[in-house]
Parts: structure tokens; C-alpha cells; sequence
């Protein structure tokens, strides 16, 4: 399906010289002088090497066909990233390059959803929010209120964040997954 550069989104899939790549990053730029452009940075799905292009906002891509379905992760091992679809029980393979940093978030039975080229996974989409436990930060500071000041913590899941100053070692966070943030305490 051809589509304008301009309206191609991290996540989508192009097919480019019989090749499929996926977007990594996507933004329109729109120069005071001159042609607006689409600066799109891909990886190549078959090998996993980067490229980065750039196109007239108004050039025609080849957008790849892409079905996108739920499935719940099972485990990890040297292979790669073992899912299940919910409906078919059938198991899915996913390579760790595909996965990527979102490797980090990935839960026993989350829900995340899959967008395969005909039987090819080429990228994930976890939730929005994950709820984490956080293992190390520095202690509650008597006197420290102002809400804007966060101290760091590490959590569960390796991860380094900033937590507000009342919440200590083994307390519950939700956890925003697109920039690890922190954004509230988990309701138990």
C-alpha cells in the first residue's frame, strides 16, 4: 500500500528495494525555507542493520501489510522471546533484536500486542504501564515535601528511574514503558 512519508509513524513497517524495515523514529521537518521533509531512521527487519532516510513529505512509500494481534508473553531463553496467542495457544518466537530495550518491561503473562508480515513478528507494542517494585533508593528525608524535588531509584526490573521523596525501598510504582518515568504509586 503506498502512503505519503509524511503520515509514516515509529512502529510502522516500509518495504524498500524487496526489503522490509521497520521505523524506528519518524519526524517531519518543516524548514523555514524550502521543501518540509520526513527524516525516517529504519532497521532492516531481515538483518537488523539501521538506515536513515529522508524523503519529500509528500514522496510515496510502500507501507508493508501488517497484522497486528495479542499475545502473552511466556519466557525468554537463548533463543529469543517465547509468546503465545491467546486464541490458538500457537507460540511465537521473537528475536532480541526485534524486542530491543522493550526486552526490559516484559512481564510472565503480560498482555502485549504483535504486528507480524505474514508470519514474520517485526515489531511489539507493550502496555502504556507496568507496575514495578522498587529494590534501592536513598531514604526518606524528614522535612523534604516540595514535589518537584524526585530522588533516583532502581527497580525490579533493572531499570533507573526518579521516584517522589515518600516512596521507599519494596514500595509498588506504575511505570510509564515508553520513557521509564515514574507515574504513580501501584494500587494494591
Amino acid at each position: 500500500m503506498r502512503v505519503i512519508a509524511s503520515s509514516i509513524r515509529k512502529g510502522n513497517v516500509i518495504e524498500q528495494d524487496g526489503k522490509l524495515y521497520v521505523v524506528v523514529t519518524a519526524e517531519n521537518i518543516h524548514p523555514g525555507k524550502g521543501t518540509p521533509v520526513s527524516q525516517i531512521e529504519m532497521r532492516r527487519i531481515s538483518d537488523g542493520v539501521k538506515i536513515s532516510e529522508r524523503y519529500k513529505t509528500t514522496d510515496q512509500v510502500e507501507k508493508a501489510t501488517i497484522e497486528e494481534r495479542n499475545y502473552t508473553f511466556l519466557y525468554e531463553d537463548a533463543d529469543g522471546y517465547h509468546f503465545m496467542d491467546p486464541e490458538s495457544y500457537d507460540q511465537v518466537q521473537v528475536q532480541k533484536d526485534v524486542i530491543g530495550n522493550s526486552s526490559a518491561y516484559l512481564q510472565e503473562s503480560m498482555t502485549v500486542k504483535l504486528s507480524m508480515h505474514n508470519t514474520t513478528p517485526v515489531s511489539i507494542t507493550l502496555p502504556q504501564r507496568v507496575t514495578l517494585e522498587v529494590v534501592e533508593t536513598e531514604p526518606v528525608t524528614k522535612g523534604q515535601t516540595a514535589s518537584s524535588s524526585y530522588k533516583p531509584a532502581v527497580l525490579s526490573n533493572g531499570l533507573r528511574t526518579t521516584v517522589p521523596p515518600h516512596i521507599a525501598v519494596g514500595t509498588r510504582i506504575v511505570v510509564t514503558t515508553e520513557d521509564g518515568s515514574y507515574s504513580e504509586r501501584a494500587k494494591d
